[in-house]
């Protein structure tokens, strides 16, 4: 499953043509971060921060390697919440681990914009992406992460 956090201000109203607009304060969501559920976060992470440009699996320092000693895990490869993070105002991605494996069709995916569609698709299926049935409609391509989650490449 894949979740959308936004952060809300008070007050965010819609129009009625379904548009947002900004309260008298100013206050309107902005989107904060994406988050995955997973099986194993740590290797989910490393394979999007991979597939976007700019993106890159936070560093552990001292204090997140003692949060993780105190759980009893002594191997990054093994923290249940990973996070991929980006230059400021860029939507944050957070892997965490869940019991149960993904069993239908995501209602929420990600689509990724490249110059070179079928050079992208070629990088993302060395990266662990899997095609879904072939799926080209048009000017992209359906693919899976290495969890089953859909995305599409689009030019």
């Amino acid at each position: 499953m894949i979740l959308i956090g936004v952060t809300v201000g008070p007050g965010a109203r819609r129009t009625t043509g379904g548009a947002a607009r900004r309260d008298e304060t100013g206050a309107m969501a902005t989107l904060a971060d994406i988050v995955f559920d997973c099986a194993h976060p740590a290797s989910l992470a490393r394979f999007w921060a991979a597939v976007l440009d700019g993106y890159a699996v936070a560093p552990y320092d001292d204090e997140e390697l003692a949060r993780l000693h105190a759980l009893g895990i002594d191997d990054v490869e093994d923290d249940p919440s990973v996070l991929v993070e980006a230059g400021a105002g860029r939507p944050r991605l957070w892997f965490q681990r869940v019991p149960e494996a993904k069993v239908v069709k995501n209602r929420v995916h990600l689509d990724v914009r490249a110059a070179d569609v079928g050079a992208e698709v070629e990088r993302l299926l060395a990266l662990g992406a899997t095609r879904v049935d072939d799926a080209e409609i048009g000017h992209l391509v359906v693919l899976r992460d290495p969890e089953g989650n859909e995305l599409c490449v689009i030019g």
